[in-house]
């Protein structure tokens, strides 16, 4: 039996279904699908420990917002996707208080440069509070990497989301795929946190509502795809298929990304950052916040 490699709420849901049977009531997750603008949106509610054990995932609400129009045509689709993700994020977030925002990654490295990019078109308001009193506080940092800072990413957002005594905190980070169809396409939302580092198999400490003291809101887009994933995926096998002997376990440590990755990354980056903006201030039009960031 193979276990595909995805951080994907909307992928796990897909195989268990594929292994189980389409017609297998998957107990404890309830998944409904919609158009937010345009745009598909999954979303995926694990209701309890059952649901958990089933996907392999915490308990929570995870929605999947599919960009695949806007990088299919472009040409005004900016506007919608932006507000797309705006709304479905503005349901996960408290209504008020302070907003602390992590981008995590390594903004050396194109693929795990979602979280920094992000941070680059993000509306930060904390220090203008007193001129700006009608604007919701937001501050943040994209501080690096455990080999380049030496703390865990853990460890810089409980300091610093402590530090402006914030009522949330969102994390953006890049996550690891089943399909290719869906990097750099595709952004998750989730009320659970997130797990530094599980996309590549280097998992770090949690960041969620136990280890911070308030909500973790994580926005995730797959970048990668785990080389051993692709290939089982490619011929066609399922959860339960053995492994061709031709793998043989070869590819757990290789990850494939888009050709346009650099390309594709920094369009989605502008898209997080002006789509939590947006959240965070809803007053605001897209026009003003181009007018404030650029």
């Amino acid at each position: 039996m193979q276990q595909y490699r995805t951080d994907l709420a909307v992928e796990a849901r897909e195989l268990y279904r594929e292994r189980a049977g389409e017609t297998t009531k998957l107990r404890g997750v309830r998944a409904r699908e919609r158009q937010r603008r345009g745009f598909p949106v999954t979303r995926v509610d694990i209701l309890n420990q059952e649901g958990a054990e089933a996907l392999g995932k915490p308990v929570g609400s995870y929605r999947t917002v599919d960009l695949s129009p806007y990088f299919a045509h472009r040409s005004g689709q900016f506007l919608p996707a932006v507000k797309a993700l705006s709304e479905e994020l503005g349901e996960l977030l408290p209504e008020e208080g302070p907003v602390f925002v992590a981008g995590l990654g390594n903004r050396a490295m194109t693929p795990d440069a979602v979280g920094p990019l992000a941070i680059e078109h993000l509306l930060i308001t904390r220090h203008l509070k007193e001129i700006l009193p009608d604007f919701r506080p937001t501050s943040a940092a994209a501080a690096g990497v455990l080999g380049t800072t030496g703390l865990e990413s853990a460890e810089w957002v409980r300091g610093l989301s402590q530090a402006s005594e914030c009522a949330a905190v969102v994390v953006i980070d890049a996550l690891a795929a089943r399909s290719l169809q869906r990097l750099c396409t595709t952004i998750q939302l989730s009320s659970t946190g997130i797990i530094p580092g599980s996309g590549v198999g280097n998992r770090r400490l949690a960041l969620n509502e136990e280890l911070l003291g308030v909500p973790v809101i994580s926005v995730g887009v797959p970048t990668v795809v785990d080389a051993r994933t692709l290939a089982l995926d490619l011929l066609g096998g399922g959860e339960d298929t053995e492994e061709p002997a031709a793998l043989a376990g070869k590819g757990a440590s290789l990850f494939v990304t888009p050709k346009d990755v650099d390309a594709q990354v920094r369009e989605i980056g502008k898209i997080l950052g002006y789509g939590i903006s947006l959240a965070l201030q809803p007053g605001l039009a897209v026009e003003d916040l181009t007018a404030l960031l650029e």
